[in-house]
């Protein structure tokens, strides 16, 4: 996302101007929006790590048929303290919630 703003492009700029009106997150279309454009441009199979991301059950949804569309598959979804309970209850049904300390052990 800030990858985006700092670059100044169309779907940067409608970020920023949002972000500055309403001092919190983005519209689902627009979130997804940005983030289609980074993982439809990334190397097949790079890894990746998101923060904030998905941050509501349509995004993760979304996010899901991506994951399938390119024939990838999540490794791990991290559960922390600001992640909404829908999303956190989609990925634990799916088997993938983990916690941190788990993670590093």
């Amino acid at each position: 996302m800030q990858q985006e703003i700092s670059r100044r492009t169309t779907l940067g700029q409608k970020a920023a101007a949002s972000l500055a009106r309403s001092g919190s997150g983005l519209s689902d279309d627009l979130t997804l929006a940005v983030l289609r454009k980074w993982f439809w441009a990334r190397k097949p199979d790079a890894g990746f790590l998101l923060e904030g991301f998905p941050a509501t059950l349509l995004q993760a949804k979304v996010f899901d048929e991506w994951v399938e569309a390119r024939g990838e598959t999540l490794t791990a979804v991290l559960d922390s303290d600001s992640a909404p309970a829908e999303v956190a209850t989609h990925y634990r049904t799916q088997g993938l919630l983990t916690g941190a300390a788990r993670l590093a052990a």
